[in-house]
């Protein structure tokens, strides 16, 4: 039977937070942590993931804290800091010392702050459109001013968003009404249109971790969207260029969520670096 989201749907108190989630399978932990943009939750960025990889893993898909079901806390201070925090946290509540790792955007930059922060917690880990720094492309690129007037006057829109997802993918044909509307209504809850954590009124800070990743020693695979229009490819040069333990997979005629646009390709890969594991 197929996987649904309600039937896959918790929640949990950990560290002070109620943190939603989505669980699915058994066996070793995989945690997979979604983008920020505006909608954005676990179920939203690995829906055509999960089946395939709850075959063989515990997967768990969260929703951070200001994101989608979980909390919408006032973030002060470093935002990956707090948000590598709440995944740790989560990790305790529901009794998983170690995982594997998939990590989207801003859930690859949390990815690689939890394993700098908490390295014995981490297996191997999966990077896809994270960002590290950007050496050849004008910034902000064109997904970020995008992401970052969402929230701006007058405020969110259904065609804000939908000139966001358009940029988003290589293929804006697949965007579907449904999905842009769940999409928006997930972007529209008061408190969060009162606190967004990715806009320019926000109080936290996005650490510079580019200056601390080559620490980062665990096996890790770099997936990125060649027509990747929010973090370039030119970011994934530099983590290829950073990590010590590496490779990196490049996908043509592809945007910024190659786990959705490239899904079953996605899948296999994932699955046979994460089946490598000695």
């Amino acid at each position: 039977m197929a996987l649904t989201e309600e039937a896959t749907s918790r929640f949990v108190k950990a560290g002070g937070l109620r943190l939603h989630y989505h669980e699915a399978g058994s066996g070793p932990a995989l945690i997979m942590i979604h983008g920020g943009g505006p909608g954005a939750g676990g179920w939203s960025n690995y829906r055509r993931n999960v089946e395939h990889f709850a075959q063989s893993y515990r997967v768990i898909l969260p929703d951070l804290p200001g994101f989608a079901k979980s909390d919408k806390p006032v973030v002060e201070g470093g935002l990956l800091a707090f948000m590598a925090k709440a995944i740790r946290d989560l990790m305790d509540a529901i009794d998983i010392p170690r995982a594997h790792f998939v990590g989207n955007s801003l859930g690859g930059a949390t990815t690689m702050k939890f394993a700098l922060d908490y390295p014995d917690r981490v297996r191997r880990i999966v990077l896809m459109g994270a960002p590290g720094l950007a050496i050849f492309t004008p910034q902000p690129a064109e997904g970020i001013k995008h992401l970052m007037n969402y929230y701006a006057p007058p405020g969110p829109s259904i065609e804000k968003l939908r000139a966001f997802l358009n940029v988003m993918v290589y293929d804006a044909s697949q965007l579907t009404d449904q999905l842009i509307k769940e999409r928006y209504e997930a972007s529209i809850q008061p408190d969060l249109v009162a606190n967004p954590i990715l806009s320019p009124r926000t109080r936290a800070n996005f650490e510079p971790i580019w200056r601390d990743i080559s620490k980062i020693k665990h096996e890790t695979l770099v997936v990125w969207g060649r027509d990747d229009r929010t973090v370039t490819l030119d970011h994934s040069f530099f983590i290829l260029n950073q990590l010590e333990n590496v490779r990196l997979h490049v996908f043509g005629k592809c945007g910024h969520w190659a786990q959705w646009e490239k899904a079953a390709e996605f899948n296999r890969l994932v699955s046979d670096f994460l089946a490598a594991e000695s």
